[in-house]
């Protein structure tokens, strides 16, 4: 092309799940062994008979086709807001949530809002690859937050305060984490909060994965300090939890002066969310949240199961941490980058994982698994292969 791309966006990476999806691209997989995707997180069924009945009326309807308020439609951010509040205490109203298109457009849009060129951010390493891309493509410094697998992959506060800076704007947590699936204690949330709002700093939380949690865990309590809006700015996603990854709903829940900065740029970039897939989110929200708690303990039969396949030891590969629908492998190929480990196990033994270096600089001894697209009892293929791949 004769004109010239913004050399920020050219500079960023390409998209590390389709790179990966091409070493496999073409291949046929004989029956008896077959490819095992376990590269892109995605829900292994579809979204409930219900929803789907309810959406195929509702699109029937000329308002599903219109735009909708910029913050979204006003049940669904009445319904979420409670659903936060019902979930960890405090108080959060409509005025505290943003709609947006999925998670990936709550964080750009919640990270444009917060910082510009010459800013810096905290983001933890390994990160979500995505996060990191985001920033690049703004002209906005990530400061990394040191991979601390001594403590299962929960990053520490106290690393957190030797980086923040003059141009600190925020710091980023993702709990259940992607990639390692590393949950962060309550306790340590809160120590994070308290920094951040020591330095005037926002403390971002992704919870992707919140609805993946162990029931019998506490939650954290963040909402329940009064003054949680000057500090919090949580991001959510109903894509894993109600399978809807393709109609793409998220939110942005923050404080309400936050929230009217974030619907300036909402309305430059898609004025609105989806209209239908606002309605299947609050559907989701008012009847199906029994149905996602027994889609969770599935997703935890699937962890147990991955568990116990470490477990019986002869692996090679140490599992560094896992939760929700992560783990995160060190590969004993040392001296090997984890791109050409990861490479030849998808070509030469079908599991098809991505490597540690698409989460951040350091990780060439890791391997990052989506262990939650397989079935249970199917797992104990996934060690056979990694075991012959030693």
């Amino acid at each position: 092309m004769s004109y010239a791309a913004n050399p920020d966006v050219v500079s960023v990476v390409e998209p590390p799940i389709a790179e990966a999806k091409g070493w496999v691209a073409g291949r046929t997989w004989p029956a008896h062994r077959p490819l095992l995707d376990l590269c892109q997180a995605v829900p292994s069924y579809p979204p409930a008979e219900a929803l789907r009945e309810h959406l195929a009326e509702r699109v029937k309807l000329f308002e599903t086709a219109q735009y909708t308020a910029i913050t979204g439609i006003a049940p669904l951010r009445t319904a979420l807001a409670g659903h936060m509040a019902g979930v960890y205490g405090g108080t959060i109203g409509a005025e505290n949530v943003l709609v947006t298109a999925g998670c990936n457009q709550a964080y750009s849009l919640a990270l444009m809002a917060l910082a510009r060129r010459g800013d810096e951010v905290i983001l933890p390493l390994p990160y979500y690859f995505n996060h990191q891309m985001w920033l690049d493509a703004l002209g906005v410094t990530a400061v990394h937050l040191p991979f601390r697998p001594d403590r299962g992959g929960v990053p520490d506060p106290a690393d957190a305060a030797r980086l923040i800076g003059p141009n600190t704007k925020a710091l980023v947590l993702v709990t259940p984490n992607n990639p390692t699936g590393a949950v962060i204690p309550p306790a340590v949330l809160a120590q994070f909060r308290d920094l951040c709002a020591e330095y005037s700093i926002a403390l971002v939380l992704d919870e992707t994965y919140k609805d993946f949690l162990d029931p019998g865990e506490p939650r954290h309590d963040l909402f329940r300090d009064p003054a949680w809006g000057d500090t919090v700015i949580q991001l959510y996603s109903f894509s894993k939890a109600f399978s809807l990854t393709g109609y793409r709903v998220g939110s942005i829940v923050a404080g309400a002066k936050f929230v009217e900065q974030v619907a300036k740029l909402m309305d430059t970039i898609s004025i609105c969310t989806s209209r239908i897939a606002q309605d299947g989110a609050l559907y989701a929200l008012q009847h199906l949240l029994p149905w996602a708690d027994g889609k969770r303990a599935m997703m935890a039969g699937r962890r147990e199961a991955l568990l116990e396949v470490f477990a019986s030891g002869n692996l090679g590969f140490e599992l560094v941490s896992t939760g929700a629908y992560f783990a995160y492998l060190r590969h004993p190929f040392v001296g090997e980058t984890a791109a050409a480990v990861a490479k030849r196990l998808a070509q030469e033994h079908g599991v098809l994982a991505l490597p540690g270096t698409v989460f951040g600089p350091g990780q060439d001894d890791y391997l990052r698994l989506a262990f939650a697209n397989l079935e249970a009892e199917r797992m104990g293929e996934v060690g056979d292969r990694l075991r012959g791949a030693v």
